[in-house]
């Protein structure tokens, strides 16, 4: 099977600007502070997972239709991921180096999901 590039590289991007612009622009104190937070945390977590099941939504309707329960999928993945990060490091500071292999686990896990997204998506056009 051949994969087409431009394809390819375009949804590769759509992801990456969905990750940053919901992770990081889009993504409010209460969401990142309540994620982690031992009780409470539910609303801000389906929140900010919300974000990101939406955009991923958007990103298959516009490419491919049939695949939008990527979106709900995305939802489930990003929250579990992030409730994941969120407990295991809650009790770490920043000069902790596990805080920060814990942070990078999480992107690594979100780039992974995105990147089975983009397979799917593209083998599908």
């Amino acid at each position: 099977m051949q994969i087409p590039l431009q394809p390819l590289v375009l949804l590769y991007l759509a992801f990456a600007a969905k990750q940053l612009a919901a992770d990081y622009f889009l993504q409010t104190s209460w969401m990142a502070m309540g994620k982690k937070a031992p009780r409470g945390w539910l609303a801000p977590v389906v929140a900010h997972a919300g974000v990101h099941a939406t955009a991923t939504l958007l990103i298959a309707l516009v490419s491919v239709p049939s695949l939008w329960w990527l979106g709900p999928l995305d939802f489930v993945l990003h929250a579990s991921i992030d409730r994941g990060k969120a407990v295991l490091s809650r009790h770490l500071t920043l000069t902790d180096v596990r805080f920060w292999w814990a942070f990078g686990l999480d992107q690594a896990a979100h780039q992974l999901t995105h990147f089975g997204f983009v397979i799917l998506l593209v083998t599908r056009l």
